[in-house]
């Protein structure tokens, strides 16, 4: 297995790019997420929002020491969990308003977002299998993102076929579970680092 060195500039210019592109694209889902009143974009949107932040802490972190590193992928662990939170308090509001999104906007802005994150994905790939939680956390987002992305568009299908709040409220939940899963790993990776770096 590749170590991860914390001088990689290839490693750099890849988190930056993928922090440039998480960040432009939130601000497009979460007015639409608004605007159409959906549980998965909008909890799609902070994830974009959270992916930001994560790629700009391993930024600032890999040139930190190990043990500094390890501490940095435990916090990520908690951040992953964020969007899974923000999904569950709009999911519950969901229930006093239950109308359902707008399906031809979900889709479409659900596949935007299919766009960005596989290329985001593309762009990780390479680094998926270096040692380390931080390069770990970046890739999981992404990988995770596309996955979510895809059941947000079969969301927006589905609505137009079948109007109802189920689909999309369930794709919520459905990130939420996701990211929930990517936070246990990369917890778990964190911890082992940490027991290594300890003298």
């Amino acid at each position: 297995m590749t170590i991860l060195k914390p001088h990689d500039s290839d490693f750099r210019r890849a988190v930056k790019l993928v922090a440039i592109l998480n960040l432009a694209y939130f601000g497009i889902e979460f007015a639409v997420a608004l605007g159409i009143g959906s549980v998965s974009l909008f909890s799609d949107s902070i994830d974009f929002l959270e992916d930001s932040s994560i790629n700009l802490l391993i930024l600032l972190a890999l040139g930190w020491s190990p043990l500094a590193r390890a501490r940095v992928g435990m916090a990520l662990a908690g951040i992953l969990l964020i969007p899974g939170i923000a999904a569950l308090g709009t999911a519950w509001k969901k229930f006093s308003l239950p109308l359902p999104p707008a399906p031809v906007p979900l889709s479409l802005t659900g596949a935007g977002a299919f766009l960005v994150n596989l290329s985001c994905a593309f762009i990780l790939t390479r680094y998926r299998t270096h040692a380390g939680s931080l390069a770990r956390a970046a890739f999981l987002s992404a990988r995770n993102d596309v996955l979510a992305n895809l059941a947000i568009v079969s969301a927006g299908i589905l609505t137009a076929y079948f109007p109802s709040i189920w689909p999309d409220f369930l794709v919520g939940l459905g990130i939420a579970s996701l990211n929930a899963n990517a936070a246990r790993e990369v917890y778990r990776a964190a911890k082992e680092e940490h027991r290594n770096a300890i003298p």
